[in-house]
């Protein structure tokens, strides 16, 4: 690894074999233990227990989570996971991680947000001297992850080491370009209710009650009860007061779909994590950590969110 010369660095890893991959990881774990940096690894599990058995005894200085539970959501990774950790180290000189968070088993409709996740960081973190290496599998992901990891990487690092200034890179393009209109329902509706600020005790209750009858209970049910009280109040506060809510079943999962006459304009909304002394603000933030997905698309007259949650399995 070469020296920083940037307060955040954001370098792809592009690996075809596991030496490959442990040889970039390690040597970037390494030099950070070396230099008494904080060190975490968000990676998914099969890679996670590569790296823990490959450092031996350093293993014990590092921060392990495992990204296909930690960071399931994309949206919950940089205020969950990334953010989490470096804001737990204010003193340190520096701040490294590795994080993973598209790998081969990422459905199709995971991926745009997976995406637009690996572009926001470079937002969320300027100016913060803070290091996140992200591998890719060369082997594995298909040639849009490789050549999106251009786009949201200033520099990519190959199996051997050498590294490269990407002549692509474009994070907000990106952002922009999977700002995509979501497809249709898969399922048939379950439930479709338009709201207002008198009615939303009415909306969240028959939400609810359908989860329920979908097969949603105990803890998910309530978060999801929390989802759809954040996501309706949004609407009535910032969407012109009225909304439209939808539910349907999709590949194992409950969808909750919510449209109004809202404007996002900030790219990181539900992605900081809440100051200790923060009044509001908190209501997409808590969907994107207790959701399984979360998607959205936002123009000049409206946002749609939708929310998966994964259903017991029958």
């Amino acid at each position: 690894m070469s020296t920083v010369t940037e307060p955040f660095v954001h370098p792809a890893l592009f690996y075809g074999t596991t030496e490959e991959y442990l040889a970039g990881c390690l040597a970037f774990v390494r030099e950070g233990l070396e230099r008494g940096e904080p060190v975490a690894v968000a990676v998914p599990s099969h890679n996670l227990r590569l790296i823990e058995a490959a450092l031996g005894e350093d293993a014990g200085r590092v921060r392990f989570l495992d990204m296909q539970q930690a960071g399931r959501n994309p949206g919950r990774i940089i205020p969950g996971v990334l953010r989490a950790f470096a804001d737990a180290h204010p003193d340190a000189p520096r701040v490294r991680l590795i994080g993973e968070p598209i790998w081969a088993g990422r459905s199709e409709t995971e991926y745009p947000a997976c995406a637009q996740h690996e572009a926001l960081i470079n937002h969320a973190f300027t100016g913060r001297e803070v290091s996140i290496l992200c591998p890719y599998d060369t082997t594995r992901l298909d040639e849009r992850s490789l050549a999106d990891a251009y786009v949201t990487h200033p520099v990519v690092i190959d199996g051997s080491g050498r590294r490269e200034e990407s002549p692509a890179y474009d994070p907000d393009g990106l952002v922009a370009r999977y700002n995509l209109p979501l497809p249709e329902a898969a399922g048939g509706i379950r439930l479709t209710y338009e709201y207002d600020a008198d009615s939303l005790p009415t909306a969240r209750h028959r939400s609810v009650a359908e989860a329920a009858q979908m097969g949603l209970a105990g803890e998910r049910l309530d978060d999801f009860a929390l989802i759809v009280a954040e996501l309706t109040t949004n609407s009535v506060v910032h969407g012109g007061g009225r909304g439209t809510l939808r539910l349907w079943s999709e590949d194992g999962s409950l969808v909750c779909e919510v449209r109004d006459a809202g404007l996002l304009t900030d790219p990181l909304a539900g992605r900081r994590p809440a100051g200790r002394d923060q009044i509001g603000g908190r209501g997409l933030l808590t969907v994107n950590l207790l959701a399984d997905l979360v998607r959205m698309h936002t123009v000049g007259y409206g946002t749609t969110i939708r929310v998966y949650l994964e259903l017991p399995a029958a």
